[in-house]
């Protein structure tokens, strides 16, 4: 599988990440893993913490130091009510989104100047 393009994943990890921490209580490398798993091989570590701070400062999401049984402390985050809302508006966002976008090459495809 190619990587994403970094550049279109800009508008898209507030939601992904939202998405991941929806399924439950998790944790930064966890979520590195996950979305690895899901084709999002381009995310570096670096990249997603600070976007995890702005989604808990924005109360999004929600963290607890707590012991780990696998080594040092970690912050377990979950999303919010607020974040479930910000979840719900993406989704409608990317759903509209990606609809228009497939249309578009669809119609472009079909007129044979791709």
């Amino acid at each position: 599988m190619a990587a994403i393009n970094t550049q279109l994943l800009k508008g898209t990890l507030d939601g992904a990440l939202l998405l991941v921490i929806s399924n439950g209580e998790t944790y930064g490398y966890e979520i590195t893993e996950k979305l690895a798993e899901m084709g999002f091989l381009a995310i570096a570590a670096g990249t997603i913490y600070p976007i995890l701070q702005k989604l808990e400062r924005d109360g999004y999401i929600q963290g607890e130091m707590r012991k780990s049984s696998e080594g040092p402390k970690r912050k377990y985050l979950t999303i919010t009510e607020k974040g479930l809302k910000r979840l719900s508006e993406f989704i409608m966002h990317w759903s509209e989104l990606t609809k228009a976008m497939t249309s578009l090459i669809n119609e472009t495809r079909n007129s044979d100047s791709c």
